[in-house]
């Protein structure tokens, strides 16, 4: 009886740690959308702040809600505070550093990079 108590918390735990966001993708992004046009995005522990180049800014909440690897790439499912479902995709495998930002049809919003702009479509020629 001990054992299910103790494995329960594990359980309720992991759960609590999985609704905030991923320390792979916390932090700040140089955004690019397949238009070109540029944003700023700061992912917080279950927040989420878009800025544009006229500096007005968007924020929602967030939880992630899943986590998928294979092959060394990485896509972190999040679901926003309005019922937006998102993918953060990590295309290049064992490379945190650039991604992608999905909707749930798979359609690419934007780019993602620690460092630079880069263009989603310039993304795959970074392999």
């Amino acid at each position: 009886m001990k054992k299910i108590g103790v494995l329960l918390l594990v359980i309720i735990g992991l759960t609590l740690i999985g609704c905030s966001g991923s320390d792979t993708y916390r932090g700040n992004w140089k955004g690019m959308t397949p238009n070109g046009e540029k944003v700023e995005i700061v992912f917080e522990a279950k927040k989420l702040t878009l800025s544009d180049d006229s500096k007005k800014s968007v924020t929602h909440n967030y939880s992630q809600n899943s986590v998928n690897i294979v092959n060394s790439i990485e896509t972190y499912g999040i679901k926003l505070d309005d019922g937006r479902g998102y993918q953060i995709n990590f295309p290049i495998a064992n490379d945190e550093s650039i991604g992608l930002i999905k909707d749930e049809n798979n359609n690419v919003l934007y780019s993602i990079s620690r460092k630079e702009y880069i263009n989603p479509k310039d993304i795959y020629k970074l392999k």
